[in-house]
């Protein structure tokens, strides 16, 4: 990253260890925002009065937020420094996440909760650039670790929310399932609060690589592609298939645990998946293994959603763990923190930005035809090009190479 001065290599001991911690907590905290709503969907827009669009609009703010504000993260880095970018992105999402739980508006909650997100984005970022800058040589071994704290926040998250709103005053009390997702990410702001020294003595790069460059690059246009794909679907289960469940007759309860089995399944997968990826030879094998799992839990949904859902929950859980075997290749289809950052920032933004027609028209379908087999078959049907974008991304490229 341009503005940070301490090479990997002077890194003191407690030092990389304090950023290994930190990359750790963060990683925790970038999905509890998204989709702790998912559990409580019904009892949030019926507290606050929502609307159907509303509620699809909050269904699709993760995608959205990362798409507008995940592009201006490399340069923020830049001009702030990495580390400090790190700390204002946790600060945001601990304000947001605090506030909306006190508010009394639709309008008021979406805001805030684009707030918060907006942390998440710059965060969701600036993390393959901090991996490549300390930890250059183990890009696999620290994906997989901090793709792993991704899964359990995302997990504690499905399975948490409502437990704790039942701890509130009243009967599925959702302000208080939400706001505790407010203080694991005040406390995941202390060890970047020590790290932001890093950022004091900035150094200019004379060429640094922008997103837009990289918008430019095969290998920069094919990742937006794939990640965007990829988030489509995850959103999209993330968002609604609580809501699946809970339609099919199943109580909110049980309908929070089956999504969290979707996401629990990703922890020991996303340890597994960034190493391997960085390890073989032929990524494409390892692509089809997981991307064979989406049919399998789809269709499951389709013809039995009140038989055995647990498996279709875990299947589904399996197919999105393309995200960690992209966030590694983020890492490997760059030379340098600086050339991570900005395909980072680019496969992101754009990403998303495709990714928001996923939970928005999930939601959509639903309400036109007044039930999820459309929805479910459409995502089924989007999960072919996904694959084939995939196996393009698939074969080595540097976008540094391109750029030049």
């Amino acid at each position: 990253m341009s503005r940070d001065v301490t090479p990997p290599s002077q890194d003191r001991r407690f030092e990389r260890a304090l950023v290994l911690v930190g990359i750790v907590v963060l990683a925790f905290n970038l999905r509890p925002a998204a989709v702790s709503v998912g559990p409580i969907l019904d009892e949030l827009s019926a507290g606050l009065g929502m609307r159907g669009w509303e509620t699809s609009l909050l269904t699709s703010l993760p995608v959205l937020s990362f798409a507008t504000v995940g592009a201006l993260a490399p340069r923020i880095a830049r001009l702030a420094g990495v580390h400090r970018a790190t700390l204002l992105a946790l600060l945001l999402v601990t304000g947001g996440l605090l506030a909306r739980a006190h508010v009394g508006s639709p309008a008021a909650f979406l805001v805030l909760s684009f707030l918060a997100l907006a942390g998440m984005a710059v965060a969701n970022v600036l993390l393959p650039s901090l991996v490549k800058l300390h930890f250059p040589d183990q890009v696999g071994l620290l994906t997989a670790v901090y793709s792993t704290g991704l899964a359990i926040g995302l997990t504690s998250a499905s399975v948490l929310t409502v437990p704790f709103s039942d701890r509130g005053s009243g009967p599925l009390d959702w302000r208080h399932g939400l706001v505790v997702w407010a203080f694991t990410a005040a406390v995941a702001a202390v060890p970047w609060i020590a790290l932001v020294r890093h950022d004091r003595k900035a150094e200019r790069t004379t060429s640094p690589i922008t997103t837009s460059a990289v918008g430019r690059t095969r290998i920069g246009l094919l990742m937006a592609l794939a990640f965007g794909l990829q988030s489509l679907q995850a959103y999209s289960i993330f968002g609604w298939l609580a809501q699946v469940f809970r339609d099919a007759g199943y109580s909110a309860h049980d309908a929070g645990l089956l999504l969290g089995v979707t996401t629990a399944i990703s922890i020991p997968l996303s340890f597994v998946i960034p190493a391997q990826t960085a390890r073989v030879k032929d990524q494409r094998v390892l692509l089809t293994a997981i991307m064979v799992f989406y049919p399998i839990g789809y269709l499951g949904l389709i013809t039995a959603d009140d038989h055995v859902p647990w498996l279709w929950a875990a299947t589904l859980g399996i197919g999105t763990c393309t995200f960690p075997f992209i966030l590694t290749l983020i890492g490997l289809r760059a030379r340098t923190p600086a050339g991570t950052a900005a395909l980072s920032g680019f496969t992101q933004s754009v990403g998303y930005l495709i990714a928001v027609a996923g939970p928005f028209g999930v939601g959509a379908l639903h309400d036109a035809t007044n039930g999820w087999t459309v929805p479910l078959l459409v995502l089924l049907g989007l999960a072919v090009p996904q694959y084939l974008v995939g196996l393009l991304i698939a074969r080595p490229a540097y976008v540094e190479d391109e750029l030049a």
